[in-house]
C-alpha cells in the first residue's frame, strides 16, 4: 500500500462515520436475533423469502458462511481498525506507550471477564469458556497494540506466520483412531460434514483445538467435568481470530494515512486533495478484499483447509476478511468519500456505543417483552396473527433498545472500556 513520505505526526482525528455505520450494522445484526426468523420461516415453511432470512439469521451448521456468521469477524476486524485512530488519539494526548499498553492490558483482562459473565448469566456457578466474541477479542487484544506500534510490513508478516502456523499445529495434529466414539463428543457418525483426508484434521471435536479445552477448561471449577463444546467452538480460536484483527488494523492504518496524491494531482485545489485520496484507499480495500475471498475459497476448494468459522480456520480468516473489506469498502466510499451519511444515521447511533448494544443483545429484551406483556395485555402482539407475533414482538424489543441507544448518544454517554 502506497504511503506519504512524510507522514505527518499523530493527532487526533474526527470519528469516521463509515466505521460507526460498519459497526452499527454488526451489532444491529446481532440485536435483531430478538425477531426470532426461524419461527416464523417454520410457520411458512414454503414461503423462500422466509427461508432465506431465517438461513441469514443462523449460524451455518460447519463449513460454509450466512451474513450471521459474519457477525462476529467482523466485529473483530473493526477493533482493528478502530486501533490506528484510537493510538494517534491517545498519543496526541501526551500518553506514553507503557501507560498505553498498560490500558490495553487492561481492556483485554475486562473484555475477557465481562465475556465469561455473560455467558454465566442464569448460570449455577461460572461458566468458565472463552469461545465467545468478547473473551476472544480479549486474549488477542494486547498482541493486537503491540502490532498496531510496528510499521505494516510486520503487520502482514504477523498475519501470515499466524495463519501458516495455526495451519501446521491442526495439521501436526494426529487423527483420531477409527473407533473413535464422536457420540460421546456430541456428534454423530453419519454427520455429513465428516471430512476425509487432509481435511480431517479440522473435524468437529476432534481436532487441535478441542483436544486443548478438554484439558484447559477442566482446570477451572466446573459442575462437571468438560468434555466438548456442542457447537464445536473452541478457546484457541482466538489465535487466528487475531489475524481477523490485523486485517483490520492494516485496513485501519489505510484509512488514517490515506495513500499520497500523484504530482499531477497535488497541484490541484488542496479542496479536491482528500476526495481523490478516499477513493483510491477504496481501491485498495474493494482489490485486497476480493483477493482475500478468492484466496480462502480456493483453500477450502482444494481441500487444504475447510472454511470453518466455528472453529475460526486459516481459510475462514482469509474469506471472512475478504467480506470484512468489501464490507467496509462500500460503507467508506458512501459516507466518507461519497459524502453520502444521512441514511447510516441509525446505524451510527448503536456504532456509537457498542458495547452497550452489546449488552442490551445479552439479555434485557426478555425484561422488555415481560414489560409489555404488563402493560398491553399477553396479545399485544398479536397484530398480524400468532404466526407473525414473534415478528411483531422482537421488533417492538428492537425499537425500544435502538431509543436506548439514542438517548446515550444525545447524551454524548458512550460505554468504553
Amino acid at each position: 500500500m502506497p504511503s506519504s513520505p512524510n507522514p505527518p505526526q499523530p493527532t487526533a482525528q474526527a470519528r469516521l462515520g463509515s466505521i460507526d455505520a460498519y459497526r452499527g450494522l454488526v451489532m444491529f445484526l446481532m440485536m435483531a436475533e430478538v425477531l426470532r426468523l426461524s419461527k416464523i420461516s417454520a410457520a411458512f415453511p414454503e414461503n423462500p423469502v422466509w427461508k432465506f432470512l431465517a438461513h441469514h439469521q443462523t449460524h451455518v451448521a460447519w463449513a460454509g458462511c450466512s451474513l450471521h456468521d459474519l457477525i462476529q469477524p467482523s466485529f473483530s476486524f473493526l477493533v482493528g481498525v478502530s486501533l490506528p485512530f484510537s493510538i494517534a488519539s491517545r498519543q496526541a494526548k501526551g500518553q506514553s506507550r507503557g501507560w498505553m499498553l498498560f490500558h490495553s492490558l487492561w481492556r483485554a483482562i475486562v473484555l475477557v471477564l465481562l465475556g465469561v459473565f455473560l455467558r454465566s448469566v442464569g448460570r449455577p456457578q461460572t461458566n468458565w469458556t472463552f469461545e465467545d466474541t468478547l473473551s476472544q477479542i480479549g486474549f488477542g487484544y494486547v498482541p493486537l497494540f503491540l502490532l498496531g506500534l510496528t510499521k505494516q510490513r510486520w503487520q502482514w508478516a504477523a498475519l501470515v506466520t499466524i495463519l501458516v502456523g495455526y495451519w501446521l499445529a491442526f495439521f501436526a495434529y494426529p487423527l483420531p483412531t477409527p473407533d473413535f466414539d464422536y457420540a460421546k463428543v456430541g456428534v454423530p457418525p453419519d454427520w455429513p460434514y465428516h471430512y476425509s483426508d487432509l481435511a480431517a484434521h479440522w473435524n468437529k471435536n476432534s481436532n487441535l483445538a478441542s483436544s486443548f479445552d478438554t484439558w484447559f477448561l477442566n482446570l477451572f471449577p466446573r459442575a462437571k467435568e468438560f468434555v466438548a463444546n456442542n457447537g464445536g467452538y473452541a478457546t484457541l480460536s482466538f489465535i487466528p481470530t487475531l489475524g481477523t484483527m490485523i486485517l483490520g488494523l492494516i485496513a485501519g492504518g489505510w484509512l488514517k494515512h490515506k495513500p499520497a496524491l500523484k504530482p499531477a494531482a497535488l497541484s490541484r485545489d488542496s479542496a479536491t486533495e482528500p476526495f481523490h485520496a478516499s477513493w483510491q484507499t477504496v481501491g485498495w480495500l474493494v482489490l485486497t478484499g476480493g483477493a482475500l475471498l478468492g484466496l480462502g475459497l480456493w483453500i477450502h476448494e482444494s481441500g487444504l483447509c475447510p472454511c470453518v468459522k466455528r472453529i475460526w480456520t486459516p481459510s475462514w480468516t482469509l474469506y471472512s476478511g475478504g467480506w470484512c473489506f468489501l464490507l467496509l469498502a462500500g460503507f467508506y466510499a458512501i459516507i466518507d468519500a461519497g459524502n453520502l451519511a444521512s441514511w447510516s444515521f441509525p446505524l451510527r447511533v448503536i456504532g456509537a456505543n457498542s458495547i452497550a448494544a452489546y449488552l442490551l443483545a445479552h439479555g434485557p429484551d426478555r425484561m422488555i417483552l415481560n414489560s409489555f406483556h404488563t402493560h398491553l395485555g399477553r396479545d399485544c402482539f398479536q397484530l398480524f396473527g400468532p404466526s407473525y407475533e414473534p415478528l411483531v414482538a422482537g421488533a417492538a424489543v428492537l425499537l425500544i433498545e435502538w431509543l436506548i441507544l439514542y438517548w446515550l448518544y444525545r447524551q454524548k454517554i458512550h460505554i468504553r472500556i
